[in-house]
């Protein structure tokens, strides 16, 4: 019995020891030993434990302690603060904060704020990096499809283009306003400028963005829109 009750004491107290924590000054918040995603709430001296949205962690950089800052994981140094919550999923999200990668298009990623999803899209010829957490030229995202880099183009081979060396541009078969771009057997998708269009040149590999008055086929790829204003605004 005497056993049973020294470590019943012992657990306890470590328990205990877990959730205290002794307040360095009246006021302010303090990351949790253990956890990224705890911290310690300090008012008037007393202590309180918190916990971040999932999916989020403590950044605890402020040195005076006086911020109370939950960020996204991935932009929180959690250090020897390792532990995390268990994750809370719905779909698109693998936490209920953060941007995550979409399950089968490489260059659509999601933005989850408390579970709730918001679809965004990678610019044409780029996809989403997992790691470094932005658009890149979707030949360098290594979770891309060969069919989803330049949407499968393929570039001419070596010596078939006259005049051309490693670098040439393709018409898009669909969309007036995209082109490819190959450089050392690469495709890589570009776009030409709002009120523009891709004109293929005379020569197998080349061409540039005109107007659309100039580029057969695709007047009236802009229907009824003033193309005049919008170089007035910028465009």
């Amino acid at each position: 019995m005497k056993k049973f009750i020294v470590v019943f004491v012992a657990l306890f107290g470590a328990a205990v020891a877990q959730q205290s924590f002794k307040c360095p000054d009246d006021f302010g918040f303090y990351p949790h030993e253990t956890s990224c995603d705890k911290y310690w709430k300090c008012d008037n001296g007393v202590s309180e434990l918190k916990t971040c949205g999932n999916g989020l962690a403590f950044d605890a950089t402020d040195s005076k302690f006086l911020t109370e800052n939950c960020d996204y994981l991935h932009n929180v140094e959690c250090g020897e603060r390792t532990e995390l919550e268990p994750p809370i999923t719905t779909p698109h999200c693998s936490r209920l904060y953060g941007i995550f990668p979409d399950e089968n298009k490489c260059d659509v990623f999601w933005n989850c704020w408390n579970g709730e999803p918001s679809r965004y899209q990678c610019s044409p010829g780029l996809a989403y990096d997992r790691d470094a957490r932005v658009c890149m030229w979707a030949d360098q995202v290594p979770e891309c499809k060969n069919e989803e880099v330049a949407n499968g183009f393929a570039c001419p081979a070596a010596g078939e283009l006259a005049n051309t060396g490693s670098f040439s541009r393709h018409a898009h078969p669909e969309d007036c306003r995209k082109y490819y771009i190959c450089l050392e057997g690469v495709a890589r998708e570009y776009g030409c400028p709002i009120g523009t269009v891709f004109k293929i040149g005379d020569s197998d590999g080349t061409g540039n963005c005109e107007d659309p008055e100039d580029v057969p086929g695709c007047e009236d790829y802009y229907g009824d829109v003033d193309l005049k204003a919008l170089k007035k605004l910028g465009f």
